[in-house]
């Protein structure tokens, strides 16, 4: 036996013999599952549209809720601007003491329905203010 049979040459690395080739179909991944889409009740992050407007309409109504300004967080225009009127007239005429009870009424009416913002599930609270435009309570 000679010397040349039996070593590599010295620049010589060896080789990991090759994998055996596969069919190009056993290499494909099965397609993706997909996402059923979006429906307009929710968002594609999983948040129902319009439910990022029950705490800050619940903590609005509670901390200004004779302003009104609850109500126009929520789209009530109208809503809000007869609560801040009876407010500011219940405050202007306050000298004769029975106005002052408006004042009062529309505080308590911002409370309660801060309270009832916050206590409602996010899709109760969709629907109910949102998608059907309850205004008030």
């Amino acid at each position: 036996m000679s010397d040349d049979q039996q070593q590599p040459p010295e620049d010589y690395t060896e080789q990991p013999p090759a994998a055996p080739e596969v069919p190009d179909e056993a290499n494909e991944q099965p397609p993706a599952l997909e996402q059923p889409p979006a429906t307009d009740t929710q968002a594609t992050d999983g948040q129902i549209p319009g439910a990022e407007k029950k705490v800050l309409a619940g903590i609005l109504a509670i901390i200004f809720g004779c302003l009104g300004v609850h109500k126009f967080v929520l789209g009530y225009q109208k809503e809000g601007i007869i609560m801040i009127a009876v407010s500011i007239a219940g405050m202007a005429l306050s000298f004769l003491c029975i106005p002052i009870f408006a004042t009062t009424a529309m505080s308590v009416i911002g409370l309660v329905e801060g309270i009832m913002y916050l206590t409602k599930s996010d899709e109760e609270f969709v629907n109910t203010y949102i998608a059907n435009k309850k205004p008030w309570f």
